[in-house]
């Protein structure tokens, strides 16, 4: 099995290390599984469980001081699951692959998502605070949560065009590491086994976004797409993400024959040109061969691709 997966696309970490070693330890779960939808899901279940990224554990908190998680999974024959706003579900990948396998819908929102986990034994009573979130939310002043014109105004600067788990509002990032939100972000990854391939990403959203803000994470083509020519994984300024539809922009570039790096390269020149936003997406195609860019300061990787092996 190959597997590649990224851990966000944001500002420079102090300490990078022990990020890296859970994303190696992801990757080496992940590449274990019998099936490339396996694969992703267990390769993301180790990350959504360390709170050093912005998933699961460790997850963004939104403007009413809730911390909801996002998700969503393709595999190559275009079977398509998502949840969204979740409270409570660490895992929130595997919600995603619930709607993928036992539902005929694409994407569940809110509590009927988390009803649907609990219907099927996945977690739902999670605690997605971490020591670094609940630290850094006392610190924040939020207004009243029944009061969302105030809400709006409070998280108005900070949001801007920010990557996920970033809150500056420029799209600008710091570089030393100082402020807690940069050394958390998105999750994902893509997977083959050389026929069938899996892409999916995973998300605590944005540091104090609107309560039940929905990012780019959950959206297919977005956040997450694969085809039977590969599959990619997006992160960073989730808003405009969307509107350029990142992940899909990455495979149609697979899909024109350039092979997995070109394709990421390609994809992350387009975004800049078009939002003048930061972002990263990592790249695999069906046969195994891997390729991850991004504009922002960093993102890390990890990775088990065809030409590691040979």
């Amino acid at each position: 099995m190959y597997v590649i997966a990224h851990g966000g696309a944001g500002s420079a970490i102090e300490d990078p290390e022990p990020r890296q070693a859970v994303l190696d330890e992801a990757v080496a779960a992940g590449r274990d599984e019998q099936t490339p939808l396996d694969a992703v899901v267990e390769t993301v279940r180790v990350l959504e469980s360390s709170p050093r990224f912005n998933a699961g554990v460790g997850g963004s908190v939104q403007s009413d001081g809730v911390v909801r998680t996002d998700a969503g999974v393709m595999t190559s024959d275009r079977r398509v699951g998502a949840a969204s706003s979740m409270p409570g579900v660490e895992h929130a990948s595997e919600v995603a692959r619930l709607v993928l396998e036992e539902t005929p819908h694409v994407c569940l929102s809110g509590v009927h998502a988390v009803d649907l986990a609990d219907a099927y034994d996945v977690a739902v009573d999670a605690d997605l605070w971490s020591e670094r979130t609940r630290e850094q939310w006392a610190d924040e002043e939020p207004p009243a949560r029944d009061d969302i014109r105030a809400q709006l105004e409070w998280l108005r600067d900070d949001f801007g065009g920010a990557p996920e788990g970033d809150s500056s509002g420029d799209g600008t990032e710091s570089t030393d590491g100082s402020d807690a939100h940069h050394e958390s972000d998105t999750v994902g990854a893509v997977a083959t086994d050389g026929e069938t391939v899996a892409a999916l990403t995973s998300t605590g959203g944005r540091w104090r976004a609107l309560a039940g803000r929905v990012g780019d994470v959950p959206q297919v083509g977005s956040g997450f797409f694969c085809t039977h020519a590969g599959g990619a994984s997006a992160t960073g300024a989730g808003e405009d993400i969307v509107r350029v539809t990142l992940a899909r922009r990455a495979v149609d570039h697979l899909e024109l024959g350039r092979d997995a790096q070109s394709a990421a390269e390609l994809a992350i020149e387009e975004f800049e040109d078009i939002t003048e936003s930061s972002a990263g997406v990592v790249v695999m195609d069906a046969e195994g061969r891997a390729g991850s860019a991004f504009n922002s300061d960093a993102m890390q990787t990890g990775r088990h691709a065809s030409e590691d092996t040979e």
